[in-house]
């Protein structure tokens, strides 16, 4: 199930696209769910571990994908870390979804993601599940406002 943490008070990965290309590798971009991931986001094929298509660059390595891609790969194969939702594009709504239909995925986000469909959502800040996206705006505002007044509790 996706777990989400919104606007949270809470330790998250900052700069996972700078992680990625200092952990990522061989196996990760050789997996055929990452593969599906990065031409579906990024529109690019990968050849092998270290050479990529892309439409736009030509051949690159997998330290020149996309932000998204990168976060989304760190999701699917490096739990040491929350990781910021807020790195990725709504392109890559589908395939968080995917990845927490694998295992458990607690994530952090600053944005609203629009996400179709039915699915599963738990929003951390209140404890309540969301299944489609108006209740998911729901529970996010809903958070949102706990967290300001949470803040401005902090401050008094």
């Amino acid at each position: 199930m996706l777990k989400i943490w919104y606007y949270a008070n809470i330790d998250y990965m900052k700069d996972a696209p700078s992680y990625f290309d200092n952990v990522y590798e061989d196996e990760w971009i050789e997996d055929d769910f990452v593969k599906k991931m990065i031409q579906d986001v990024d529109h690019s094929t990968v050849i092998s571990a270290h050479i990529i298509e892309s439409p736009v660059l030509g051949a690159i390595t997998p330290r020149e994908l996309s932000g998204g891609v990168k976060v989304l790969i760190l999701m699917l194969k490096d739990d040491s870390f929350i990781y910021n939702m807020s790195n990725c594009g709504d392109n890559c709504a589908k395939w968080i979804l995917r990845i927490a239909e694998k295992k458990d995925l607690t994530v952090y986000l600053q944005h609203i993601m629009h996400f179709e469909g039915t699915f599963k959502i738990q929003i951390m800040n209140t404890g309540k599940i969301v299944c489609n996206p108006a209740e998911y705006v729901d529970g996010l505002l809903e958070a949102e406002e706990m967290e300001d007044e949470r803040k401005l509790l902090v401050q008094s």
